[in-house]
């Protein structure tokens, strides 16, 4: 495989239709290795537009988002060289990479040791020294170091938790994926001050759930 030339294709044919146009973005995809980041096994996958699984440990059901997703993410989240973000999700580490070229540094929370191992390694290897990988459960976020100029998480969510949403910084924004399965839209919530909001509906896509965030209560009568 010509590993230049996918990658070109994948900008042209996938990313660049689905309006990401934004030239600092489209650069930072052609520079930052994304077949690095995926597991051996899958590496002919890396410019596929799919999910690729991300299964070491037997966990079933992670995946990185497929690279049109990612890029509209990155792209929707203004994110500034000042700035600081918390990810949830760290997956194989490669959204922690793309937003700390863009970003002053970058924490990105992983639950699952053997994802948390790989994002870490993966992120050594590129020479991403601004981001770091705690394995914990992101559920809550990190209110202790909050509030956060952007929080994206790298998955989809029933609803956003509240508690995620009040460690975002005034002027700041949260990224997530909403919805129930086959409905999903990619949102984006910027608070305005100590106490409003801004909620405003970016895309539509499906991608799996970020594990151990809670699903809403239903009642079955």
């Amino acid at each position: 495989m010509n590993i230049e030339q996918a990658r070109f294709n994948m900008i042209e044919q996938q990313i660049r239709p689905w309006d990401v146009l934004d030239h600092g973005v489209l650069s930072l995809l052609a520079m930052v290795r994304r077949e690095d980041f995926v597991p051996p096994s899958y590496k002919a996958m890396a410019f596929v537009d799919a999910e690729v699984p991300l299964a070491p440990g037997g966990h079933e059901g992670q995946c990185m988002l497929a690279p049109r997703v990612e890029a509209r993410l990155l792209q929707e989240s203004h994110v500034q060289r000042h700035e600081r973000v918390l990810e949830i999700g760290a997956g194989s580490g490669f959204m922690a990479a793309l937003l700390a070229h863009r970003a002053q540094s970058v924490i990105t929370l992983e639950r699952m040791p053997a994802l948390a191992e790989m994002a870490a390694a993966n992120l050594r290897r590129a020479g991403v020294l601004n981001a770091s990988v705690r394995e914990m459960d992101g559920v809550r976020g990190l209110s202790n170091e909050a509030p956060f100029d952007l929080i994206m998480l790298s998955g989809s969510v029933s609803e956003v938790p509240q508690v995620l949403i009040e460690q975002i910084k005034i002027g700041g924004r949260l990224l997530a994926i909403v919805g129930q399965e086959p409905v999903m839209r990619a949102v984006r919530i910027t608070r305005l001050s100590a106490t409003a909001l801004q909620s405003e509906d970016l895309f539509d896509t499906v991608a799996p759930r970020l594990i151990g965030i809670a699903e809403p209560s239903r009642f079955t009568f």
